[in-house]
């Protein structure tokens, strides 16, 4: 189970947050009327510095993780973070572990 975020993503991240090198950016699950990869779950972020991280990547000076309490959410798979030039956004892309890039 990984997290990769592209530099695209964490650029947009930097600054649509207002963040700085050096600062954290939380994935976590919420509960939403949509659905992401488990129904009535999104995925959600805040800007806060890790307790009990369980995986963490870097990208751009700035360090994006998920609180071991939540690695549920992604069990089996791999989050992808991507900017979408088109719609100046990013998104969430789930890969099944060992699925093929």
């Amino acid at each position: 189970m990984i997290i990769e975020v592209s530099n695209e993503a964490a650029r947009w991240y930097k600054k649509e947050l207002d963040l700085n090198a050096g600062m954290f950016v939380r994935f976590f699950p919420r509960y939403s009327s949509g659905g992401g990869l488990h129904p009535g779950f999104s995925l959600g972020i805040s800007v806060e510095e890790p307790h009990d991280p369980g995986i963490t990547e870097q990208a751009e000076d700035v360090t994006f993780y998920m609180e071991e309490h939540d690695m549920w959410y992604l069990r089996g798979y791999n989050l992808h973070v991507e900017y979408e030039e088109s719609l100046d956004d990013i998104s969430y892309v789930y890969k099944e572990e060992g699925a093929a890039k």
